[in-house]
């Protein structure tokens, strides 16, 4: 076989490769954007308030706290479960704790089951928006607003949902960059008073 052949095949070869890589490396974040917009795999929606409409009927929200292997955290909710009428703004805490003795940061990732009662389920604010960052010891308390869209009742798998159950998982990750613990902080401020 010719240079000449070899390059007509290794070429289309490499750029099959390339493109699926970045497939690849794409597909968490399209994945994730996709069961946003959705509510598919149990991931609820995300408004920045409730809808005007609450019915009289109730629907009980559980809530469930889990930690990655090898995050140092506790964590759990304040309140297991919580009966709600459809439609009406609800709010719950969960619990961390850092018993290290070094700052972590963490990051929640969540979801809702049943899977089909997602695109019902709707967070108006979130600890897991954001990156947390606890203090060697400290405690802190995280709420969640959220909602139940009163659609559920007119969907034909929604209206047999009685319970939803929100998880929530946190991960550590890398301290937010240029951060600064309260440890230093007061070092700096001792310093600058004496």
């Amino acid at each position: 076989m010719s240079e000449r052949s070899n390059r007509k095949v290794v070429t289309p070869l490499v750029g099959i490769v390339l493109f699926m890589g970045a497939l690849a490396f794409a597909s968490k974040p399209l994945y994730t954007l996709f069961c946003a917009v959705t509510g598919y795999g149990g991931t609820p929606a995300v408004a920045t308030n409730a809808g005007e409409e609450i019915l009289d009927q109730t629907i009980t929200v559980r809530f469930d706290a889990s930690l990655e292997r090898g995050m140092p955290w506790t964590f759990k909710p304040v309140e297991h479960k919580i009966d709600i009428r459809i439609g009406e703004v609800g709010l719950a805490f969960y619990e961390a704790h850092n018993p290290t003795d070094r700052p972590i940061a963490g990051q929640a990732g969540y979801n809702v089951a049943p899977f089909s009662a997602g695109e019902f389920f709707t967070k108006i604010d979130c600890f897991c928006f954001t990156e947390q960052v606890l203090e060697p010891g400290e405690t802190v308390l995280m709420p969640v607003t959220f909602y139940v869209d009163p659609s559920i009742v007119d969907d034909l798998d929604g209206r047999y949902i009685n319970s939803i159950t929100l998880s929530y998982t946190f991960f550590e990750i890398d301290l937010p960059e240029g951060y600064v613990s309260a440890d230093v902080l007061d070092d700096v401020n001792e310093t600058a008073l004496n």
